[in-house]
């Protein structure tokens, strides 16, 4: 359990690393560009984060990797000439790449059958919301009663024991069901890297992200030794990112100190 070293106290070390490379930024939405809501409708990126994401999309390489499907997080971004990849890379599109997994197809009745079982158990259950992703489905317990949590639980376990096919993923207040395929971050990331600048040796890369899933993207790139994860955290936690940022403010503010000194 530990907080990294802030990425905004040692931007001068940042950017000395980054000297003779060419920059690759990924970046998690909620709870990285917007604070974590009470409704995932509710988590709206500000004019300024916007902004932001223009600046330091006009110096490098800039992808949004969300556990949100494409469309939405595309909707909610709105910064043209940039990657996104939804439901944590299984969906792709940006300039010049287009990717969806075609194995994520064959899990749809499964998913389909886990949703409808879900929003039955939890129907009456004050708080819960089922949010229907293409690839995934999640589970929102932030505004559910501590005493009923254990209910949301056993109903998200009895769900993937009918259907072993979905694996089970935590987060911040939520659990999700999602393909039980070696699909994660931290792989989109290498497949985008790899598609863009394929054979390049002159690539650093960066994550910017807050919760579980962004785990697997911070290995990746610790494992591969091509760049560094940056946490958006304000409390210990397990960890594997180099460095760590308090919240989405500093979050704007680490964007533009690259975006000034690139």
């Amino acid at each position: 359990m530990n907080v990294p070293p802030s990425a905004l106290d040692n931007i001068e070390t940042i950017i000395e690393k980054c000297q003779g490379k060419r920059v690759l930024v990924f970046l998690d939405y909620d709870g990285t560009l917007s604070p974590i809501v009470a409704r995932p409708e509710l988590a709206i990126l500000t004019p300024e984060m916007r902004v932001g994401l223009e600046g330091l999309a006009a110096k490098c390489t800039v992808a949004i990797i969300s556990g949100r499907d494409r469309p939405d997080v595309e909707k909610l971004v709105q910064v043209p000439d940039m990657i996104f990849a939804g439901s944590h890379g299984f969906d792709i599109k940006g300039p010049g790449v287009e990717k969806q997994q075609d194995e994520g197809s064959k899990f749809l009745p499964d998913l389909d059958a886990a949703e409808k079982e879900l929003r039955a158990a939890t129907s009456a259950i004050e708080g819960s919301l089922i949010e229907r992703k293409k690839y995934a489905i999640a589970i929102h317990y932030r505004l559910v009663a501590e005493d009923k949590l254990p209910e949301i639980e056993a109903a998200v376990k009895a769900s993937h024991e009918k259907h072993p096919s979905l694996r089970i993923k935590g987060g911040k207040k939520i659990f999700e069901l999602q393909p039980d395929v070696d699909w994660d971050k931290g792989k989109a990331i290498h497949y985008l890297m790899n598609l863009l600048y394929p054979g390049a040796d002159d690539l650093i890369l960066f994550f910017l992200g807050d919760d579980l899933t962004d785990e697997d993207a911070f290995r990746a790139l610790n494992d591969n030794k091509t760049g560094m994860g940056i946490r958006v955290i304000d409390e210990p936690a397990e960890t594997v990112a180099a460095y760590s940022l308090k919240n989405t403010d500093e979050v704007g503010k680490f964007m533009q100190e690259m975006t000034n000194r690139l």
